[in-house]
């Protein structure tokens, strides 16, 4: 089973199948969650994550930020405050997720829109990122109206802002937040050493190089990278208008022409070589996945082939 958007009526103006609603959200939720179980079994638990033997200290319990579980009542009875036992194995691991929300997000002329795949991934990603006591938080970007959650555990938070943002129509959202900004703005919230998944189709302008290197010295960067395929080529439909949803800019092109499908489909392809040798020179790991097919499947694989490797 793939997790699907609900289908509408498509228009020019809105070619993908619509908004999630919160409903199919958390029906979501539960899906992907059933699914990274299964497709992640076995994965490879960090040196730092999960239950040690050596204690580390004894502190006062954190509401909403310690697992009950963990409480030392010999420790809790004596002083009548609720302490935690926390074990050298048992650092937390932070994770933030860094979410595009920008316009052209919202295109997808396959099985779903872009942004149908970035929620999916976020709440994959929560999912997996919120177990054993771990924390997600969350920045998004792209709009002119930027959100950012501090970590927390569990995925309640991160569906409630996710229900959201699909709620908020994009044309009420001038004045772009860009990704460099994103970039920058994540640097001075993670303080602590963490993995930082910024899920985004990096259209729009490139002003993020020098940030995500910075971000990357600091800490573990993934980039999931998110595709049409009529990004990569036209297809032959005579007529079209062209616009560019991060600009609004319009442009008429006669697809009719094999010479000028033949230019697109090479300067897409130079784009995201490009795109990629830059990720890899900052050191930063790119997965892609695609409104096509089975992107969770695709997801899974590779955070489990990562895990391998580490």
């Amino acid at each position: 089973m793939s997790a699907v958007a609900p289908q509408r009526e498509r228009t020019p103006a809105a070619p993908g199948p619509g908004p999630t609603p919160e409903a199919l959200l958390r029906a979501l939720d539960l899906t992907i969650a059933r699914r990274v179980d299964a497709l992640l079994a076995g994965d490879h638990r960090s040196s730092v994550i999960g239950r040690g033997s050596e204690l580390a200290q004894v502190r006062p319990y954190q509401p909403g930020d310690d697992d009950v579980r963990q409480l030392d009542w010999n420790v809790t009875a004596r002083t009548g405050i609720p302490h935690v036992r926390v074990h050298l194995a048992e650092r937390v691991l932070v994770t933030w997720l860094m979410l595009d929300t920008s316009p052209s997000m919202a295109f997808g002329t396959a099985d779903r829109r872009k942004n149908d795949v970035a929620e999916g991934v976020a709440i994959a990603l929560g999912y997996a990122a919120t177990r054993r006591g771990n924390r997600l938080g969350l920045v998004t970007f792209g709009d002119g109206s930027p959100r950012q959650q501090p970590p927390r555990q569990g995925r309640t938070g991160m569906l409630g802002l996710l229900s959201q943002l699909a709620e908020e129509p994009a044309a009420t959202r001038p004045g772009a937040t860009s990704l460099g900004e994103a970039l920058r703005r994540t640097g001075k919230l993670a303080r602590q050493r963490a993995l930082v998944v910024v899920v985004s189709d990096f259209r729009g302008p490139r002003d993020w190089r020098r940030p995500l290197l910075d971000l990357a010295g600091r800490h573990q960067v993934l980039a999931v990278e998110i595709r049409d395929p009529r990004e990569d080529e036209l297809p032959d439909v005579g007529e079209l208008r062209l616009v560019d949803p991060e600009t609004g800019r319009q442009l008429r092109v006669d697809t009719g022409s094999r010479r000028l499908r033949d230019r697109f489909a090479t300067a897409a392809s130079e784009e995201r070589r490009a795109l990629e040798r830059e990720l890899s020179a900052l050191g930063v790991e790119h997965a892609v996945l695609s409104t096509s097919g089975d992107w969770l499947h695709t997801f899974a694989h590779f955070v489990k082939r990562r895990s391998a490797r580490r």
